[in-house]
């Protein structure tokens, strides 16, 4: 802004006073004074009006207009949000059982549509979007949720991202039915959080708590957390979240769209129909 208005009133003065750059020695100008003249005003009004306008379209694009920059924005995004929807078109229908394999799921494993929603069970916006997509499950009966376990909350991410995967192993329902209680319960309190370095361990034991009152053997979940599956969903969740470029969560795939952030119930079915 300085700048532009030093040039402006550099070209100003120039306009006003340039002509006597060029001396004519007091003789009747020739051809090539008049020429120069003329050149140097002409310069002069160029620079004037860039500057002006320079100066002027901030200010209408913010105070007179404001709706401009924001119509602006908006197709910007979208211009970025169907490249992204390319991507994850093309992903989908090519690598759909790879993406659901290890992943538990709720509703019907073998609905006809399928929701791929990132989350984390400590994330407060994930919750928000959990209940969401209940009520779609409560609604219809032709759509599965696949839950990718986007564990980036360290210790209070980390045990129950894995412990429902691994309780797929031994029954998809009841790994459906332990995703629901995480989202729904407290699985950890304050006072958990006191001791920093047991934290993890802390959590971990009120997981399994949840996960025996959901009919699942422990001992074998405990020893599955640990194991190959858990840890190739893990990775693959990653692996997609930096494909999709997924910085947070929640973020959700229906059908062949991307939908980042926590959407309401009536989004959902728009996108599903």
């Amino acid at each position: 802004m300085t700048w532009t208005i030093l040039v402006l009133v550099l070209a100003i003065a120039l306009y006003l006073f340039g002509g006597m750059l060029l001396q004519n020695n007091g003789k009747k100008p020739s051809t090539a004074v008049s020429m120069g003249k003329k050149s140097i005003q002409l310069i002069s009004i160029l620079l004037v009006a860039g500057c002006v306008c320079r100066l002027f379209v901030p200010y209408y694009l913010t105070s007179v207009k404001p709706e401009i920059v924001q119509e602006m924005v908006e197709g910007v995004q979208r211009k970025q949000n169907e490249e992204k929807n390319k991507v994850i078109r093309s992903y989908v229908r090519s690598k759909v059982d790879t993406m659901i394999a290890d992943a538990p799921i709720m509703g019907a494993q073998d609905a006809k549509k399928t929701i791929f929603v990132w989350t984390d069970f400590s994330c407060p916006y994930c919750r928000r979007v959990h209940g969401e997509l209940e009520r779609v499950l409560d609604a219809r009966n032709d759509v599965r949720v696949v839950v990718k376990n986007f564990s980036i909350h360290g210790p209070l991410s980390d045990a129950p991202a894995k412990a429902v995967i691994a309780a797929k192993l031994q029954s998809p329902e009841k790994a459906g039915e332990l995703v629901k209680m995480l989202m729904n319960r407290n699985y950890y309190s304050q006072d958990d959080l006191q001791d920093q370095a047991k934290i993890g361990e802390k959590i971990e034991k009120n997981v399994m708590k949840m996960a025996q009152e959901a009919g699942l053997d422990t001992a074998q979940l405990k020893k599955d957390m640990n194991g190959e599956v858990v840890a190739r969903e893990m990775a693959n969740v990653r692996d997609l979240a930096q494909r999709f470029e997924i910085s947070g969560t929640p973020f959700l795939i229906i059908g062949e769209q991307a939908f980042p952030g926590a959407i309401p119930y009536s989004q959902i079915i728009k996108a599903l129909n």
